[in-house]
């Protein structure tokens, strides 16, 4: 994979699809890679040149020491962009990612086409949840949350329907680095858009899982009260509804953008 350095941090990126088909970008949620978006690919690509890339502290992605912010990360996705040559792109993003889209939404709006923000929440729990989870990782690893994470990434019925899936994003989780783990908790934990996202003016989607316990279906309602003419709908899966849905997840962004989609050019 192609990566391109920003502020010392190198940060890994893939690109799909027709360099000339307008910009599509994902963005990741904490412990996973730009191969969350995999169910995505094929049939998005097709239309879309598609942008995938680690977060920083994540897959192929540098995991520098400290603490990040969202702004840091929002800054590392621009980087993302210039280095696929894209002056504007739809964002996608998931958990993490969708505050990294909604960091962009308000301080780079001539970089957004639209956005989709999908299992994700303007805040994200509570600061005490996420230092919880920074000393747990410190302490024991990135494995000692696997359990429990498939259990909110993944309803039941599809744990037991799809454990080859399941297996596949325990390990991509297992395979974090816990220093990068850590300081993606550092993000989520100090993040709050609450107070900013209502300067969004980009087309926005927001996607939530009706079984998620992570991000709930009040937390997409509240971003959709919050931007101006967004649009919300759900569906039957839990935090990683990209996965979990993946056809319909699919076919619901495409509509979108294609609605949306400006008519010049």
């Amino acid at each position: 994979m192609p990566y391109v350095l920003r502020d010392g941090c190198r940060l890994s990126y893939s690109l799909d699809g027709n360099p000339q088909a307008p910009a599509l970008m994902f963005s990741n949620s904490l412990g996973t890679t730009h191969e969350l978006w995999a169910p995505q690919v094929a049939r998005l690509s097709s239309a879309f040149r598609v942008i995938r890339y680690d977060t920083r502290g994540q897959g192929g992605s540098d995991a520098p020491k400290g603490t990040y912010t969202i702004e840091m990360l929002g800054l590392d996705a621009l980087a993302i962009l210039d280095a696929a040559g894209a002056p504007r792109a739809h964002v996608c993003g998931l958990s993490l990612g969708g505050l990294t889209a909604m960091w962009l939404g308000v301080h780079a709006p001539d970089r957004v086409e639209s956005l989709i923000l999908a299992s994700t929440a303007a805040r994200i729990l509570n600061a005490l949840f996420w230092q919880e989870r920074i000393e747990l990782v410190k302490l024991s690893g990135v494995g000692a949350l696997a359990e429990a994470s498939m259990a909110r990434w993944f309803t039941e019925a599809f744990r037991t329907a799809h454990p080859d899936t399941v297996a596949r994003y325990r390990r991509m989780l297992e395979s974090s680095r816990s220093e990068g783990y850590a300081s993606c908790c550092a993000a989520l934990r100090d993040a709050d858009l609450r107070g900013e996202i209502g300067g969004i003016t980009a087309p926005t989607l927001v996607i939530a899982g009706s079984h998620d316990p992570v991000t709930p279906p009040a937390d997409a309602d509240a971003i959709r009260t919050r931007i101006r003419d967004a649009q919300m709908t759900e569906l039957d899966a839990a935090h990683l509804a990209n996965v979990e849905q993946a056809d319909e997840f699919n076919e619901r962004v495409l509509a979108f953008i294609n609605e949306k989609r400006p008519r010049h050019g």
